[in-house]
């Protein structure tokens, strides 16, 4: 089956749309995977499934990618398995989380457009069936160890809620990793209980998942997702994994290498916990980062950070929160043993795409979903077959970008608009805009981009953002400061 982006409108965007950046989002990509009721890979087993999530992880930052950050567990899953080559998640931390959990793009539900605040009031719509209640149904044990954030403030979006049968780990974005706080609040949960505990957060994830593993009956099917704080700012690691990286001069490198160490021994505890509980080779891995590794201070997060930005996504372009490759093509492997066929997979794939691949291989129903953007990309995934033909990276009011083929087109519509052409086959690391060349190409892409924004979710971030500038306290001085400055004039 070829996936296609949706249709082109019937004329070029006109002034209006190119102003304005469009006002929603077509849910046109219907149903492209949309399974059978009890569909399963008539070649694969039901397994187990680990799903790791690294955060803010950069392209080039394992060691099979030839860093020298020290990924010994990673580099061995990656020899035995599948290296990801065209594995594209959204330029940020929660659409990607939401991308995966619903198989549609986050633009579909108003999750496009940066990541949920701290002191906002919103979170994933309840109405989206999502990944783990969908495995649920199918029998399987669900856990989430490690960070949620889609949605904190009202309890009906916590993961409890969504499906998992057990929950550990913080519910925003940015957390201080030994204190577990944020803006100096604890957040820190078992199930839907507050708890107090000491402890790096990577360490204490690490042996939550292997308790987990430890306890589980392996007869039972079960779906760990076992999402990383590391190696989002703040860089902070503990000191043995600092002195493993003494030779770094940079304080930030050093800690952001450290904490990714850290994160690979914890998988390894994990890996090794499957192999003592007899589940590893009925276990399907899957790893990857959320998006990009962080290049803009814009969207570094809360922390300060002094110096040249640590993470590296060459030969990449940019970072986080872009849509430019280093932005959103990311690091990630697939391994199941005797499953999947060792070596790159280089078919193009998308996180939406993971939820009807592990429902197929669960003999998942999926007719609760709201019609997805996704394909099932097993094929891809286990034995290097084609992936996608076209991937919507995003769409917002202010950009959007999406790629057909070898062509990607990256749209800024604010002023002054600008739009790039980028051939990635000839040129991934996106040097050469040629635009200028092929506008016919620039204006069918543009028109597919106003075709999706016309029908969009309107960004939920904007509203949360608004409220909390107009609702913040006065910024004028005191009344003290006032009436000294009149007595000085």
């Amino acid at each position: 089956m070829t996936e296609t982006l949706p249709a082109s409108a019937p004329a070029a965007p006109n002034r209006r749309d190119v102003l304005s950046g469009g006002a929603g989002f077509l849910a046109a990509i219907a149903g492209l995977s949309l399974l059978a009721k009890g569909a399963r890979a008539a070649d694969a087993p039901r397994p187990h499934i680990l799903y790791i999530m690294a955060d803010d992880l950069g392209f080039a930052d394992v060691g099979f990618h030839g860093s020298d950050i020290r990924t010994p567990n990673l580099d061995r899953l990656a020899a035995q398995g599948a290296r990801f080559g065209q594995f594209y998640a959204q330029p940020m931390c929660t659409p990607t989380r939401a991308a995966l959990m619903t198989g549609r793009y986050p633009l579909r539900y108003g999750l496009q457009t940066g990541v949920i605040p701290s002191g906002a009031s919103y979170g994933l719509a309840t109405d989206e069936f999502l990944l783990p209640q969908a495995l649920k149904e199918a029998g399987y044990r669900t856990a989430l160890v490690g960070k949620w954030h889609l949605g904190h403030a009202d309890r009906k979006y916590w993961p409890r809620q969504r499906g998992f049968d057990s929950f550990y780990g913080p519910l925003v974005g940015e957390i201080d990793h030994f204190k577990h706080e944020a803006h100096g609040v604890t957040d820190w949960y078992r199930n839907n209980d507050l708890v107090k505990e000491e402890g790096y957060d990577t360490d204490l994830f690490g042996a939550e998942a292997v308790r987990l593993i430890g306890a589980h009956d392996p007869k039972t099917p079960l779906f760990l997702y076992l999402a990383f704080t590391a190696p989002h700012t703040p860089y902070q690691a503990p000191q043995r994994y600092l002195d493993m990286y003494a030779a770094i001069d940079d304080p930030a490198r050093r800690a952001y290498a450290a904490m990714i160490t850290a994160m690979d021994d914890q998988i390894g505890r994990v890996i090794a916990a499957l192999d003592a509980r007899g589940m590893r080779a009925d276990t399907l891995t899957v790893f990857h980062s959320d998006n990009g590794g962080t290049r803009n201070r814009m969207f570094v997060g809360e922390s300060a950070v002094s110096g040249e930005l640590p993470p590296s996504n060459a030969p990449y372009r940019e970072g986080k929160g872009t849509l430019y490759e280093g932005g959103t093509r990311v690091v990630g492997l697939a391994n199941w043993p005797g499953r999947i066929q060792p070596g790159e997979a280089t078919g193009m794939m998308h996180v939406v795409d993971m939820l009807p691949t592990l429902a197929k291989l669960a003999g998942a129903r999926l007719d609760q979903t709201k019609p997805l953007d996704s394909r099932d990309v097993w094929p891809a995934l286990a034995r290097a077959q084609a992936g996608r033909d076209a991937v919507v990276y995003n769409v917002e009011p202010t950009q959007g970008a999406v790629r057909d083929g070898k062509w990607k087109l990256v749209w800024h519509v604010v002023l002054p608009p600008k739009a790039e052409l980028f051939d990635l086959e000839a040129d991934p690391s996106e040097t050469t805009d040629l635009s200028a060349r092929h506008p016919g190409t620039v204006a069918e892409l543009q028109a597919k981009v106003v075709d999706l924004a016309r029908s969009m979710a309107p960004p939920l971030f904007y509203a949360a953002a608004l409220k909390s500038t107009l609702s913040a306290p006065l910024s004028t001085p005191g009344a003290a400061l006032y009436e000294m400055g009149l007595e000085n004039d």
